[in-house]
């Protein structure tokens, strides 16, 4: 039996915004395709960072600023983490669970995003459910003060 590979399960179809584009129309994207977060490309599909429905409440609204004013290169995590088409799933999970993150870009060799991985397109496969719910645990647990 052949393993999956993160190309297997990715999804390729993926809604990307460029640094320069208002906060505000990164919301309005996140909202309309109904997803977390949007990868930050360059003209050639390069990614650059990725913005975050979190990244815009703390980084503007939270911060007072504007999102129809602030740019997405302004609230964008930078150097986040990705994976290639051809990793094994459970590496990706091993990273979200450390990173406490719950998608990653899919690049290739030349750092062109080709797809979006999340939890749940972990999940939905089924083979990996015990890694994927203790990724989950890591990612969903807070700090509790004594």
């Amino acid at each position: 039996m052949i393993d999956l590979q993160i190309q297997q399960l990715m999804n390729p179809c993926v809604v990307s915004i460029d640094p320069g584009e208002s906060a505000a129309l990164a919301a309005r994207l996140l909202a309309r395709h109904n997803v977390g977060a949007l990868p930050v490309c360059d003209a050639s599909g390069t990614l650059l960072g990725v913005v975050t429905d979190r990244d815009i409440i703390l980084r503007c609204v939270a911060a007072g600023e504007d999102p129809s004013q602030i740019s997405v290169r302004a609230i964008m995590s930078r150097h986040p983490s990705v994976v290639s088409p051809g990793d094994d799933p459970r590496q990706a999970v091993r990273l979200m669970s450390g990173q406490q993150i719950r998608r990653l870009p899919v690049v290739d060799d030349e750092g062109k995003v080709v797809g979006m991985l999340s939890l749940g397109d972990l999940a939905k496969c089924g083979r990996w459910e015990m890694e994927v719910s203790r990724a989950l645990t890591d990612i969903s647990e807070t700090i509790r003060q004594p």
